[in-house]
């Protein structure tokens, strides 16, 4: 079924929205021939605390992690052992045993300690107040809106990935006005554009619009309505509703007719939520060249990561959860043989205390660790920098454990959109603090 809450488009290209930059004058995306690329963010909100994702496992490191997480350490006994291409010890948690496997096997890498970020700053200077800091540090909703927009002060009405789908359409890369952002998880800022809009669908929902069939009176009825939908009545919020509308119902039609001549997909998807919505998504990427597109962002979602209390519990039931559906969608990509051309990444909104509360669980920090996936992914790595494992260390805002970044999402998300084909030369306009840090993107991907 097709309603405004599973099949929605956000036009941010109207009323008073408009566009950081030029889009079209910056030099065209990079690219070879019919190569396609996608990028996957998967969001894991309330903040996954990731200082139980992966643990270092040298003998310095893992004594002051028993240490200094109280309650919430895990047991070397709970964690799958890997070992980095380096040669340094860590371990995964053990419902993340998939995500383990992938590791080894050189198909994901981590990103540590990665944040929100005006500029680089250190603990001296953030408790000095010496230099800028994002906007309401450790709020969830302020959190998650720079994590999709990648503006650390002050509010966007874009997201990062709406910006790269600004760009793209500017550049006339993808053959068809299907949209370049994607999200099966709902509404979303980072898809949000100043020049396109997203599309969001239910994942597994039909793509039909409510209350019409095929006999010719529901058709007649139907053409009446996209007919009406195209006359102008001179209201500019109702044009823009219309338009909305009609681009929602000619792209439901596009969708619906790729996807139905696609074969099914051979791998077997897990049946939690994040499974569905994986598996959708591999769904559309199979018929991206129906649809023409060579470009597409994807956005899917985990929630219930807000863990003040029972974290351990918690996490048992949504690590293999994430795990699971991972692997499954990366078996997928290479069903389809993109899996060179597919990146999977995980974005939160922050890391946690690395102390314990009187719950066993933990509260809000700052800079956490991600993973990357893909078959152009530098696998079997750790690319930035962990933390020292010292509550007050050099490394803390306070005495907690809420680790100051050392790597900022606009690094983070350079580096994906470098792969993605976009430019340095237009990087400045999607990331608009990038301009702040020397090292414009890390080394993840080939």
């Amino acid at each position: 079924m097709l309603s405004r809450r599973n099949f929605i488009r956000i036009g941010t290209a109207s009323l008073g929205t408009l566009a950081l930059r030029r889009f079209a004058e910056i030099p065209a995306l990079a690219q070879t021939g019919s190569d396609y690329r996608a990028l996957v963010c998967v969001f894991l909100y309330g903040g996954n605390d990731s200082n139980n994702t992966i643990v270092p496992m040298d003998d310095t490191s893992y004594k002051a992690y028993l240490a200094a997480r109280g309650s919430l350490a895990i047991q070397s006994s709970a964690l799958t052992q890997v070992q980095s291409v380096a040669g340094a010890p860590y371990g995964f948690f053990a419902p993340l045993a998939e995500v383990a496997s992938m590791f080894t096997s050189k198909e994901l890498a981590v990103v540590a300690n990665v944040g929100s970020l005006v500029q680089p700053i250190n603990r001296a200077q953030y408790q000095g107040l010496q230099l800028p800091v994002p906007s309401n540090l450790f709020s969830h909703a302020d959190q998650q809106q720079q994590w999709q927009s990648s503006v650390a002060q002050g509010n966007s009405p874009t997201g990062w990935g709406g910006r790269v789908a600004d760009y793209v359409a500017a550049q006339g890369l993808n053959a068809s006005k299907f949209p370049t952002f994607l999200s099966v998880a709902g509404n979303t800022l980072e898809g949000s554009g100043a020049k396109t809009q997203m599309l969001a669908i239910a994942p597994g929902g039909s793509l039909e619009l409510a209350g019409f069939n095929s006999s010719a009176a529901s058709q007649a009825r139907l053409n009446a309505l996209t007919n009406l939908l195209t006359l102008n009545s001179g209201v500019s919020l109702a044009q823009a509703a219309n338009s909305t509308m009609s681009m929602s119902i000619a792209d439901a039609k596009a969708l619906a007719n790729a996807l139905g001549k696609a074969p099914a997909l051979q791998t077997t998807f897990p049946t939690t939520s994040l499974g569905k919505q994986l598996q959708q998504v591999a769904q559309i990427i199979q018929v991206q060249s129906a649809l023409g597109m060579q470009r597409q962002v994807f956005f899917c979602s985990v929630g219930s990561f807000d863990t003040h209390t029972g974290e351990l519990p918690t996490l048992n039931t949504l690590y293999p959860e994430l795990s699971q559906g991972l692997a499954a969608f990366y078996s997928a990509t290479q069903e389809l043989g993109v899996a060179q051309n597919v990146t999977t990444f995980t974005e939160s909104d922050f890391n946690r205390t690395f102390q314990p509360t009187s719950g066993d669980g933990s509260d809000h920090a700052w800079g956490g660790h991600h993973l990357v996936l893909g078959g152009a992914v530098q696998g079997g790595q750790i690319y930035g920098s962990f933390p020292t494992f010292e509550l007050g260390g050099p490394d803390d805002t306070d005495t907690r454990g809420r680790w100051i970044p050392t790597t900022s999402i606009d690094q983070y998300g350079a580096t994906l959109c470098s792969w993605f084909g976009i430019p340095d030369s237009a990087m400045n306009s999607i990331f608009p603090n990038l301009v702040n840090f020397g090292t414009r993107k890390l080394a993840f991907l080939g």
